[in-house]
This record gives C-alpha cells, structure tokens and sequence, in this order.
C-alpha cells in the first residue's frame, strides 16, 4: 500500500507530531548486512572523520533487530559510535527500550530525525519505497538538512532477507550514487533486481529513462561475461563491471567491491529524466 507523506514541507508538524506516516515495519535478522557492509567499508572514513559519531536508523521497524546490528557493526569503526533508533509508532520505540546500552538509544520520530547534533550517517530503508514517488524529493531534502558537514543519507530498498539491495546516497547537497548488491545465485540476470529500486526510480525503469539504459547494460555485459563463470560469478560479475566501465558508465568502485557482488554507478548517470 502507497502512503502519501503529508508535512513533508516543515521540520515539525502542526502539534509537534513527527514528519511522516507509520509503515507496515516489516524486518528480519540480518537483512541489511550489504549496505552496513559498505557503510564499514568504503564509507568508514565519514565515521572516523566525524567530530561526533552520530549515526540515525530512521525507521527501523517493528523490531529493533537490524539498528542493534548497525551499531555492533559500526563499532568496528569508531568504537564511540552512537546509534539512535528512530520510529514514528511508539510501541516499537517502547518494545525497542529495553536493547538501549551506551551508544545505542531508540525515539519517537521521523523525517525531522529529532535527535540532538547532526548525524553523520542516516539510514532509510524500506521506508520511502511505502510513500508517493511525489514525496521522495522533499522528504529528501529534510532528512539532507539534518545531516552533519560530511553526513551521508541512504535511502534503499531490499527483499526480505537482503539478497537483492540497491539504494541512493545522497549528502547534504545532492544524491550521488546508486548502489546495487546482490547474492550470487539468487537472479538469471541483474535487472531482476529492478523491483528493489528505490521509490525515486523505480517507476522509471522504462524505454528512454536512464536506470533502464543501465539495468539493459548490465544484463548485456552479464550475459557476454558468460564464459567467465566457469571461474565463479565473482569472476562473471567483476567481468560485467569491467564492461560496463570500458562502456563509459561512470562506476564510482573497483574490484574489491564487485567481488562482494556490488556496484556503484553515478546518480547523474542513472537520475530520472
């Protein structure tokens, strides 16, 4: 069910409710393991960076599961990280209280992200995809205010237990990348990952628009990159971004992202027209 986020325009609604709509808050144990894995990774250097290591799972769910995995994760990095867990439904932040440790805390809130300081790195997954595609932009834009000089918001989708993941990093000014990762195994061809798009593009997959140019390119290079799979898909896939780089699509990683099954491209290369 599509939900139409209404107050999207102001920091604080009318009576100091938050900004958004409750969501279904569907969740599962591990489930965002590929993108904490790039936020360990690659993106690790915001987190050391950070004057302070504020970090904001905005809509977690109905269980707190994947925020208390985040912060476990994160303290492989900078181990005086702080997690807060924010959902618009109090039930799940009451539910959620009872994990609260130094540097993890769970609030009421929601796209205002109603905690003290600038976070970092904010984190928005499943969560748009249950809004109006109309919305995505200025939901965008308040969350990007929030976010700490050198912050990164993240705005993805996944299937139920993270095997197909893409999602938007945006800073405070702009999107700039899309991201995608998959388990090998788990698609014939990478397109089929097109029903995980984030809301801003996944109506967009259509002759003309440019994620559908890519998706194309992508499944054209897997499918030449065939004999390279008598090696393993990691070998096939790392073939498929060597292609799709020698085409001219700016991927913004290397090898040692393609071997986990992930690419990154350019938002300017794939945004909606």
């Amino acid at each position: 069910m599509v939900q139409k986020a209404k107050r999207v325009g102001s920091p604080r609604s009318r009576g100091g409710k938050p900004v958004g709509n409750i969501t279904r808050g569907t969740t599962t144990p591990n489930r965002m393991r590929r993108l904490d894995r790039w936020l360990a990774g690659p993106q690790s250097w915001r987190l050391r960076a950070a004057v302070d290591p504020l970090v904001v799972d905005l809509g977690y769910g109905a269980s707190p599961t994947t925020a208390v995995e985040l912060f476990e994760r994160l303290q492989a990095v900078r181990q005086d990280v702080r997690v807060c867990g924010i959902e618009i439904e109090p039930e799940r932040v009451r539910t959620a209280k009872t994990l609260e440790r130094p540097g993890l805390s769970f609030h009421v809130g929601g796209f205002e992200v109603p905690v003290p300081g600038n976070p970092v790195i904010v984190r928005a997954f499943n969560v748009l995809r249950q809004y109006e595609e109309a919305d995505v932009a200025g939901i965008w834009r308040l969350v990007q205010s929030r976010l700490a000089p050198g912050g990164l918001f993240i705005d993805g989708t996944c299937d139920e237990i993270g095997r197909r993941v893409t999602w938007v990093a945006l800073d405070a000014e702009r999107p700039l990348s899309l991201s995608f990762s998959v388990r090998f195994g788990s698609f014939d061809v990478p397109s089929e990952v097109a029903e995980r798009l984030p809301k801003a593009l996944i109506h967009r997959n259509i002759p003309g628009e440019p994620i559908h140019a890519f998706l194309q390119a992508m499944d054209k290079a897997w499918l030449e990159a065939a004999p390279l799979g008598s090696f393993g898909n990691r070998q096939r896939w790392t073939g498929m971004c060597r292609s799709l780089r020698d085409a001219g699509w700016p991927l913004q990683d290397g090898p040692a992202r393609w071997r986990l099954g992930e690419v990154t491209v350019a938002w300017d290369a794939v945004a909606p027209l």
